[in-house]
């Protein structure tokens, strides 16, 4: 069954099965989305969707083999720092915080860990300690995206004269309203554009086979003030996010059983 890592005894803990069980490390960031959403959206959702996930596996395998560890609230958020509220690791004392963590938990004999990205920042360290992981302990960590965003049911959800959704728009936004609006000041949205040198850019985007990494200043309102968001997040509600919340767990339930089925080598004893 899924249970909460935290919430297990020691004895608990020594008698679970720790070659199959996964443990699922959600991850997320303290930073500015806009003047409507708040700074721990990141984080509000690396929380919330480990519940959806665990609702839509017990319709699968009521008997899914994972304990969620608490969530790791501050992540790589650099380049939105220059907006107040915002709070970042560097690289190396990330990669070094989750390495720590992990290490931990193979120390234990658990060998299957899910990191679930709930900020995209977090991906690029995360992709390149897994690997380190993998090598160092023989276990293996499995890299997850929360969201399904591309899904057309998702992409659905956005207003028709939205014309473009990206960090802090309309489908972040909904996702908080629907698990804590009170947070949530819809009416001070601003619409956030592509702005710099990206405008009017083809061969160079913020993530493609030719990128500039971007910055939070380059998104911008019609009248050039940094918004650091993308689109006008206006539309959000909560039903839009309770949407985007259920189809995006539903689209990591292949992945997981998966997880729960890939097979090991046995574990070299150094």
């Amino acid at each position: 069954m899924i249970r909460y890592y935290r919430d297990l005894t020691r004895k608990e803990m020594e008698a679970v099965d720790k070659e199959r069980t996964v443990v699922m490390i959600p991850v997320g960031a303290i930073e500015q989305h806009g003047s409507q959403a708040p700074l721990g959206t990141d984080m509000m959702i690396a929380e919330a969707m480990p519940e959806y996930i665990r609702k839509e596996m017990e319709q699968e395998d009521p008997d899914y083999p994972m304990l969620i560890f608490p969530v790791i609230p501050v992540g790589l958020s650099v380049e939105h720092l220059n907006f107040c509220g915002s709070v970042s690791f560097k690289p190396d004392t990330y990669y070094h915080l989750i390495y720590d963590i992990a290490e931990s938990i193979a120390h234990h004999g658990f060998r299957k860990i899910a990191f679930l990205v709930c900020h995209g920042g977090n991906r690029p360290v995360l992709d390149v300690l897994s690997r380190q992981l993998r090598h160092d302990f023989g276990i293996y960590p499995f890299v997850l995206a929360s969201g399904a965003f591309l899904h057309p049911e998702v992409q659905a959800t956005i207003s028709p004269e939205n014309s473009w959704d990206f960090h802090g728009g309309e489908m972040e936004t909904s996702m908080v309203m629907t698990i804590h609006p009170e947070t949530v000041k819809l009416e001070l949205s601003e619409t956030g554009y592509k702005r710099g040198g990206y405008a009017g850019q083809t061969a160079i985007n913020f993530s493609s086979a030719a990128a500039l990494n971007w910055m939070g200043e380059d998104l911008q309102t019609e009248d050039g003030r940094p918004i650091g968001i993308g689109g006008d997040p206006r539309g959000a509600t909560a039903e839009k996010g309770e949407i985007i919340f259920r189809r995006s767990a539903k689209e990591l339930i292949p992945a997981l059983l998966s997880i729960r089925d890939w097979k090991m080598e046995p574990q070299q004893k150094g």
